[in-house]
């Protein structure tokens, strides 16, 4: 029996862990795609890293990416940058995967 718990004990781990990898790239993720929206608004680095944590905080308002897109979307709509929502999707998605080599990496 005790195999079993073992075994048991080292999945919930390993699903423990790959959930707050998880988390941590998604992270990521929101505040490069900050960054950049910063970027296309014309912000000073100190307005950008500011920027980018509330896009970062924008994704805990509800599960999936909608939440943050929202929020970089009015945004952006408020600067009138002219961006589409195609550019911003396609960001989210370039993104993703150098946010998940960034945070492996650490």
């Amino acid at each position: 029996m005790s195999t079993f718990n073992d075994r048991e004990r080292a999945e919930e781990a390993r699903f423990a862990l790959t959930e707050e990898q998880l988390f941590k790239v998604m992270n990521r993720r929101n505040k490069l795609l900050g960054l950049w929206a910063a970027g296309v608004m014309g912000m000073g680095e100190d307005d950008a890293e500011a920027y980018a944590k509330t896009v970062v905080l924008s994704d805990l308002e509800e599960a999936g990416d909608e939440d943050v897109f929202r929020k970089v979307r009015g945004d952006l709509d408020k600067a009138d940058t002219g961006t589409s929502d195609a550019e911003i999707r396609e960001q989210m998605a370039v993104l993703l995967p150098e946010a998940r080599s960034q945070v492996v990496d650490e």
